[in-house]
């Protein structure tokens, strides 16, 4: 019988997710090198060949090392479920909390309220990890997440996610510029970012009006900036620039205006944590009160009716 340690298993599952020693390292924290050295040990123990490198350097499972994966994956499973059951069942822990969402909402509306949400729970450790990513939570990558969107998949058991808000958005321009504000260039997301709804609307708006587009971002922040430069004209969500400086709101027909949904995404074994519940509460809170925050000294249960969802 081969002895298979666990710690062997993860760095098997690490070289199949990066496809090099070098990505592999990134996720387990530690030197190419080693990732190298481990998995080595562990295919002379098993007398198997678990990866092939190919001519491109990437390497790719062999039949055996796609059951080792897949196997491996099973066993990553199950040792994230226990550690959530365990954690929910303690009520009162508080502890760690990995929050993901897009850049701008994590500098622009969750960093300047957070000083209340940790005020009020001592115990509490937020890490806000602004990133356009789909970190996976069935790995554990983070615990929570802010998706901009409805999840496409509603049916995973492992992934909660819940409606928590509706996101308007509105035409801004530079203070001082609003009276030919028609005249200003749209300011446009890159080619990149087409397949989401708001870049698309004004992609249409700047092709009607004609004009050339000198300017084009891949982030919300950047078009925030870009506004108040004076730029141009940006389309931002109104939440995001309550607190903004330097740029006023120009008349619409809001009918025609993107409405996007925000949904939180939670791992299905951390929702009753106490860490989870204190965090989720919260963001309830501050989007419903953006500039306030809320009456952080409660937290609120599911709200919407709870639907689950996978997270790729």
């Amino acid at each position: 019988m081969h002895d298979i340690d666990w710690n062997d298993l993860r760095y098997v599952l690490a070289v199949a997710r990066g496809r090099s020693f070098a990505a592999a390292s990134r996720e387990i924290k530690t030197d190419a090198t080693t990732v190298g050295r481990r998995l080595r040990t562990l295919e002379e123990r098993l007398g198997v060949t678990l990866f092939q490198r190919d001519t491109g350097g990437v390497m790719t499972p062999t039949p055996a090392g796609e059951i080792a994966v897949a196997r491996a994956e099973a066993i990553e499973a199950e040792v994230m479920a226990l550690s959530g059951a365990l954690e929910a069942a303690d009520v009162t822990a508080l502890g760690k909390v990995r929050l993901t969402a897009p850049p701008s909402f994590i500098s622009r509306l969750l960093i300047p309220v957070a000083a209340e949400l940790l005020s009020q729970h001592s115990g509490l450790q937020l890490e806000l990890i602004g990133d356009a990513r789909n970190f996976n939570l069935t790995r554990r990558e983070a615990d929570m997440a802010i998706r901009l969107a409805r999840p496409a998949d509603m049916t995973n058991s492992k992934v909660v996610a819940r409606r928590i808000a509706t996101l308007d958005y509105a035409i801004y321009v530079a203070a001082g510029t609003e009276d030919h504000a028609e005249n200003l260039p749209w300011l446009v997301y890159e080619e990149g970012m087409m397949h989401l709804p708001h870049a698309r609307w004004i992609a249409a708006q700047a092709e009607k009006s004609g004009g050339d587009n000198a300017l084009a971002v891949n982030d919300a922040e950047a078009l925030l900036q870009a506004a108040v430069a004076g730029l141009g004209r940006a389309l931002l969500p109104t939440i995001l620039v309550e607190r903004v400086e330097g740029l006023s709101r120009v008349d619409a027909d809001d009918k025609t205006l993107p409405v996007r949904e925000v949904w939180l995404l939670t791992h299905a074994e951390l929702r009753n944590a106490a860490r989870i519940r204190a965090v989720a509460g919260w963001l309830d809170q501050v989007f419903q009160h953006p500039k306030l925050g809320g009456d952080l000294g409660t937290t609120r249960g599911d709200g919407n009716a709870a639907s689950r969802s996978a997270l790729t």
